[in-house]
């Protein structure tokens, strides 16, 4: 497209009192020769707006560039339609609110950022929305418990039509073995009756619901709103068109056999909690040597919290026990009751029926099991230390011990498997993917991926998730993990769970319907170009993309899949020929930028830090040192980049060869609770950069002067101890020997 620019400068908020707006306008005329400058006192108010609009439509702007506050506000009020590129310089939070006013410094730190955004601007082209072949809105859910149900008639009541699969010959999973359900309405102090069969009534009545019973998923291929799913069922094989999945395939109870201390598989008479409700079931609660029970001794943590087990807590476990006591005790209220815990958890509500079962005289004894034994008459002795004195505890002979298992994901159960590359002459080598979640093997969904036929996990074995900010959402585009698979949950929070996961599978089809990505860059609808001619079929952009976006084809071409990617441009980073690109956001883009710098001679002794700032956290933290009017040194330089994962090396050595005398990227956090809003994208930023060093070292140019910082939205206190205690390294380093040429 022919650019047409305007730069609208605002004076409002201290920025025309701090910094010389003149020269800044001179910039945008002289330098980026902009044929449209004016500034204002308050361009997000009505005015303000009028004029640029009336500049868009009168004048022929269509490349504005707003010089003032930060892009992170103010974002609905400086929309002028897809039509136009929008560009904002961040003058306010940045440099006036945590820098000198009128100072010669201050003034050169606004004149570059507005020279950056100039250069960006040149470059940027208006995106094209992808628009896939025959896309769909219906959503599939994997699993027919209590958060497939729900995530089912959630979606059909908000009108997408809705396919539910269950490999069980019946729906309503978990919630048909129990006997009474923990209490979901007031007064919450005692069982309530199971209701799994009328929300099994109500969604098979339902007209939008397909529903496929003693059927498991074959395979998923393709992407979001273009899923072609293939469901194995009674022999034979189905094919539905889909736009996107929610995973509710729940948990199972921990295999109990594998507590020997407690008792399991060697005495007839200790039970799981599962069995306990099959017993309840029955009508009277008898020992399964048919002796009719007088006490009972709950056992929590059976399994869970345990180094040597499940180390994380199972979540409802505690409310079960609770429920069962009172099983017994309508029974027969002299009943004896023991609870032995490390710690009774009943989180809102529940805690009225934990003061129930205190009321009704049960006995809760917090103490460490040192183990089981048999009278007898096949009565079982529980010897513990009791956590609060330290002494020992043994009781007399009860004659039922329950164990409150802890719960699995389905997602863990299965074959680990790790999606591996083959090197040109054939042979398999390992990924360099950062820190890869194993895939397991767990025939759930059977994805059509090359990173593997299912997601990757959290450190459990729990579906992957962003639990931080996205909590649904997986590292396969479109499709959402909800209820016990995602995390342990009771049934209220399940229900929850999957009616949130139903709203994001929605969301994400109405947005790939449109072009658009997903999350977290909703809205963007750029997407990948690859420039074919060049590739070398390296597959790094194939390995690297976090989200399994780029497939291969036959002679191991990138294929990518336009709406599961996510925009990260982490593809665009791994490409060492620099073949992929987007139309808002490209290495020569960031290149421009780079070289737009005005860098001082070494005499003037004002060095220059280029800072490449993720715009997910480091950015935020950037603005919010700004709002609280922190200082830090002014020879920093920020370049936003959507994801350090995207940082290609070339930017380090534009930055270098620029005469820049230091390099510091700032990124998310990453580990076991990444915060890495593209799950590893800052950790591959710190793979690559270490590998920079050696080179740097070669090029007599010290490593130290390239560094990285991990940082999320909360550490923006720290940003001026980083920045400052950087340039004083940079200092003892002396000038860029590069400087100058």
């Amino acid at each position: 497209m022919d650019k047409k620019t305007g730069v609208y400068i605002c004076t409002g908020c201290s920025i025309g009192e701090s910094l010389d707006v003149g020269g800044l306008s001179k910039v945008a005329t002289k330098e980026g020769k902009a044929p449209v400058c004016k500034s204002h006192a308050f361009f997000c108010g009505a005015e303000g707006v009028a004029q640029i609009k009336s500049d868009i439509e009168n004048e022929g702007v269509n490349t504005v560039v707003i010089a003032g506050c930060s892009s992170r506000v103010n974002y609905d009020v400086f929309d002028f339609g897809p039509s136009v590129i929008l560009e904002r310089v961040n003058l306010r939070e940045q440099i006036i609110w945590c820098h000198p006013a009128n100072d010669e410094d201050t003034q050169m730190m606004a004149e570059d950022a507005l020279r950056m955004s100039l250069a960006k601007a040149n470059h940027v082209q208006l995106p094209e929305a992808y628009q896939g072949e025959d896309m769909v809105k219906t959503i599939l859910v994997v699993g027919g418990g209590l958060s497939g149900i729900t995530a089912a008639l959630e979606g059909a009541k908000a009108g997408y039509k809705t396919v539910l699969v269950e490999k069980s010959p019946v729906l309503g999973g978990w919630m048909n073995s129990l006997y009474k359900q923990a209490p979901q309405k007031s007064p919450y102090s005692a069982p309530e009756e199971v209701d799994i069969a009328e929300r099994i009534k109500e969604v098979e009545a339902h007209p939008d619901v397909k529903i496929y019973v003693g059927a498991e998923i074959k395979e998923i291929a393709g992407a979001p709103g273009m899923f072609n799913v293939s469901i194995s069922q009674n022999g034979d094989t189905l094919t539905e068109r889909i736009g996107s999945v929610v995973l509710a395939t729940g948990a199972v109870p921990y295999e109990a056999t594998k507590l020997e201390k407690l008792g399991y598989g060697k005495y007839e008479n200790v039970i799981t909690a599962q069995q306990m409700e099959a017993l309840a079931k029955k009508g009277k609660i008898v020992r399964p040597d048919g002796k009719e029970v007088q006490s009972i001794a709950f056992i929590q943590c059976a399994g869970s919290r345990d180094s040597e087990h499940l180390p994380y807590c199972s979540a409802v476990c505690c409310v079960e026990s609770l429920k069962q006591a009172t099983y017994l005790k309508e029974q027969n209220p002299e009943a004896a009751v023991y609870i032995f815990h490390k710690d009774i958890r009943t989180p809102g509500q529940y805690e009225r029926l934990y003061q129930q079962v205190q009321k009704d005289g049960g006995i809760f004894v917090r103490g460490e099991i040192a183990g089981i034994k048999e009278d007898g008459g096949k009565n079982l002795i529980i010897e513990a230390t009791d956590v609060l004195t330290g002494s020992g505890i043994s009781t007399e002979g009860v004659d039922l011990v329950v164990l409150a298992t802890g719960m699995v994901p389905t997602t863990a159960i299965g074959e680990s498997f790790v999606a591996k590359a083959e090197t040109e002459d054939g042979k398999e080598e390992e990924p360099v993917q950062a820190g890869d979640a194993p895939i397991l093997k767990s025939n759930l969904l059977n994805l059509a991926y090359r990173q593997g036929p299912e997601m990757p996990t959290l450190k459990y074995g729990f579906a992957d998730s962003h639990f931080i900010c996205f909590p649904y959402e997986t590292r396969r585009t479109g499709i959402y993990a909800a209820g016990s698979v995602r995390a342990p949950m009771d049934e209220v929070s399940s229900i929850e769970d999957a009616t949130g996961a139903a709203m994001k599978a929605i969301q994400c089809i109405e947005l790939s319907a449109l072009g658009s990505a997903v999350h977290p860059r909703v809205g963007d609808l750029s997407f990948p170009d690859f420039a074919m001619s060049r590739c070398t079929q390296c597959k790094r952009c194939t390995v690297e993309c976090p989200f399994g976006a780029i497939n291969e084809d036959e002679k191991f071409n990138p294929l990518p899949n336009p709406t599961r990617c996510r925009r990260c441009g982490v593809c665009m980073g791994a490409c060492p020929e620099r073949i992929i690109s987007f139309k808002n956001y490209s290495v020569p883009m960031i290149g421009n930028m780079i070289k737009a710098i005005d860098v001082p001679e070494e005499d003037e002794e004002k060095p220059r830090i280029v800072i490449f700032a993720c715009e997910n956290d480091a950015i935020p933290a950037l603005d919010m040192a700004g709002i609280n009017h922190l200082n830090y040194n002014a020879w920093v330089r920020v370049i936003p980049v959507r994801c350090l994962g995207s940082m290609s090396l070339v930017w380090i050595a534009d930055t270098l060869s620029k005469g820049i005398d230091g390099i510091l990227l700032l990124g998310c956090k990453h580990g076991d609770d990444y915060q890495c809003h593209f799950v590893k994208g800052s950790e591959l930023a710190e793979i690559r950069l270490s590998k920079v060093a050696e080179t740097l070292n070669r090029l007599d140019l010290e490593s130290d002067r390239v560094r990285m910082e991990q940082v999320s939205i909360m550490d923006y206190d720290k940003i001026p101890a980083i920045l400052d205690g950087f340039a004083e390294r940079l200092e003892e380093l002396g000038p860029n020997p590069y400087k100058g040429f």
